[in-house]
């Protein structure tokens, strides 16, 4: 079932974002008087279709290979590479009749609409949800795992800075892209001793292979506690907020690990806490139960909340973010500081990041950064993309004259060639990597 669930996300994640992407060249095509011939989400190969309709002379429809979709603009050399109608004079309402400024919008449509689709999607998820982090300046320190050890890091250790910034937030400021791609230096104190240590910039390999957790994880203090959930055990012994717990039958817990361990220890035993409550000293006592768990939080959150327009500033930040670290990542392969195989996924990649539960903020979270990476990809200058085609265009509109149409039609073959290279590598990649 949960396959099921992590492929229909994905599906359906593809499929918005390939139909809003298409739709951006058929509006802008349609807006200067072009005629669209066909609107597919995926490919008809070979003419096998799973569903069409026509409307307004044009043939809308699914085809039956999910490795994206097209629009087919009349009088254009695209993927259909139709050489036929480009034999036959040019129509008004062609493609190729028209400005090539006008030419250069519907080519840049899709990814226009794929950038607005970003920032609107991070900005309703900051405006619903806010945000939320661990205070790391109220942090016992941090555990390092596999990449965190290879580093030097050893648990306890408190990263007070990265490059030269205060860290005062464990998500936001060490969790970062900049941090797992390896650009940055940690200052750390290690039992009251400052140290840096400085990343390594080929660490995104190691990332890609034992994932982020496996860099540092969070250790917690056993501060005061701030809330009591309701019917729960921790409630029926009288625990209160602002209570401090100082051990657990009889044994002195100072982290949050530590008392968890103990809780699990305990299990089916009578729990009894010694507790700090104001300036008296208590101990409450709850029952056996069968549950490790007493039902109290202390954890050192800080919950933001935004307003629609302050959310607006924050989605764009965040969704222009995914554009910088793409470029960052191809920036580190050329330079052979970070294997291709490594960091390019496929589809099987992108569906184990949605998992095998239904989370619709993870869902529109991947989906903002799916549609910002596409607009990216799409800018490329690789003939068969938009940006592929966005270069020709500039080229004409700086010589004055269009390049051949024999020229286009090697490019755009051989274009075509490129990406089915890339889908093999990627998907390849992914099922060597599964």
């Amino acid at each position: 079932m949960g396959t099921l669930v992590m492929v229909g996300q994905v599906i359906l994640a593809l499929s918005i974002l390939i139909i809003l992407h298409e739709l951006g060249h058929f509006l802008a095509a349609r807006a200067f008087g072009i005629k669209v011939e066909k609107f597919y989400l995926f490919f008809d190969a070979w003419g096998v279709k799973l569903f069409k309709f026509k409307y307004k002379d044009c043939e809308y429809g699914i085809g039956w290979l999910p490795l994206g979709g097209y629009v087919k603009i009349a009088g254009m050399i695209d993927e259909s590479m139709d050489t036929e109608q480009l034999k036959q004079e040019p129509k008004p309402w062609e493609f190729r009749s028209k400005p090539a400024w006008q030419r250069l919008i519907v080519m840049l449509g899709g990814i226009i609409v794929n950038v607005i689709v970003g920032i609107l999607v991070f900005w309703m998820l900051i405006f619903k949800y806010g945000d939320s982090d661990f205070d790391n300046t109220k942090l016992w320190g941090v555990k390092p795992g596999i990449i965190g050890e290879k580093i030097g890091l050893v648990e306890g250790d408190k990263i007070i800075a990265v490059n030269g910034n205060p860290a005062n937030l464990f998500l936001k400021d060490l969790m970062t892209s900049e941090v797992l791609m390896g650009d940055a230096v940690l200052k750390v104190d290690r039992q009251g001793k400052t140290m840096d240590i400085t990343l390594p910039a080929t660490m995104l390999n190691d990332v890609a292979d034992h994932k982020k957790n496996e860099f540092v994880t969070p250790l917690f203090k056993m501060l005061p506690v701030e809330t009591v959930a309701d019917d729960t055990r921790a409630a029926k012994m009288g625990l209160q907020k602002g209570d401090s717990i100082v051990s657990i039958n009889g044994v002195k817990v100072e982290r949050l690990d530590a008392f968890q361990d103990e809780m699990v220890k305990n299990k089916g035993k009578e729990i009894k806490l010694d507790i700090i409550r104001g300036t008296d000293s208590l101990q409450l006592v709850a029952a056996a139960d069968t549950s490790s768990k007493l039902g109290f939080s202390n954890l050192p959150v800080v919950m933001r909340s935004y307003s629609f327009a302050e959310s607006l500033p924050m989605g764009a930040s965040k969704a222009f973010s995914v554009v910088t670290d793409n470029i960052k990542g191809f920036g580190k392969i050329f330079k052979g500081e970070v294997r291709a195989d490594k960091a390019l996924s496929g589809p099987v990649g992108i569906a184990k990041m949605f998992g095998g539960e239904v989370d619709w903020s993870r869902f529109w979270n991947l989906v903002g950064m799916l549609s910002m990476a596409l607009a990216f990809m799409n800018l490329l200058p690789i003939p068969a993309l938009d940006g592929g085609h966005v270069v020709f265009l500039l080229i004409e509109m700086i010589q004055g004259k269009p390049l051949s149409d024999k020229f286009l039609e090697t490019a755009q073959m051989i274009g075509f060639f490129i990406l089915i290279a890339l889908m093999l590598f990627t998907f390849g990649n992914d099922i060597l990597k599964w």
